[in-house]
């Protein structure tokens, strides 16, 4: 079974799972994620509520093991001053 790892960034209001866009493409999900998590260069972090669970459910479905990674910061984290995630930016 293949393992999978996603980096969680936290600040005291919210977390956000980061992925590579390429591999929401090529999972087929880009499409399905909202403009509630943001992307900066090639990096899209997925917020925790809806858009990381969307990465999860599509990963446990394909028989795949996720590893967490925890980054917790007690500040405002920068990633909320990234642009919002649209899937227009998703070369097809």
């Amino acid at each position: 079974m293949k393992t999978f790892t996603i980096t969680i960034y936290s600040d005291p209001a919210h977390a956000w799972g980061k992925v590579k866009r390429q591999v929401l493409i090529n999972l087929g999900i880009a499409e399905l994620i909202s403009p509630y998590s943001y992307q900066y260069k090639d990096n899209v972090y997925l917020e925790e509520d809806c858009d990381l669970r969307v990465l999860h459910d599509t990963l446990i479905k394909l028989d795949t093991n996720i590893k967490f990674v925890e980054k917790c910061s007690k500040n405002s984290s920068r990633i909320r001053s990234y642009d919002q995630y649209s899937s227009e930016a998703v070369a097809h």
